[in-house]
């Protein structure tokens, strides 16, 4: 789990991370691409990611492919839910009320019973 918050700490490793999410697997020079970064220091975030396994590269011919590990995520979480001893995550705002005049699909079967 250190890894990965390690791997996570750098805000251009979590834009890759972000960047794969939203894109799908992309070739390792597509994605420096979308960065004013040298490649060897790609090349190093690249090992990061990969070392705290939170991606997987896959050489296709010439091309090293870069995709996401969606189940080291969900281990982390399942990590950091542990630590906190079971708790569940609470949203920081609670949920918006219902507007005025519009009754729930909830409200309304209650209301028929």
């Amino acid at each position: 789990m250190d890894d990965v918050f390690r791997a996570l700490s750098d805000p251009t490793r979590r834009a890759v991370v972000r960047l794969l999410r939203e894109e799908g697997p992309l070739t390792a020079g597509e994605i420096a691409d979308r960065f004013d970064l040298a490649k060897s220091t790609m090349s190093g975030h690249f090992a990061v990611l990969k070392q705290a396994g939170l991606v997987v590269a896959e050489r296709q011919g010439a091309r090293l492919v870069y995709g996401l590990s969606l189940s080291v995520f969900e281990e982390t979480v399942d990590g950091v839910l542990e630590l906190l001893g079971g708790a569940r995550v609470q949203p920081s705002k609670p949920p918006k009320a219902p507007k005025a005049g519009k009754a729930s699909k909830r409200s309304k079967k209650r209301e028929r019973e």
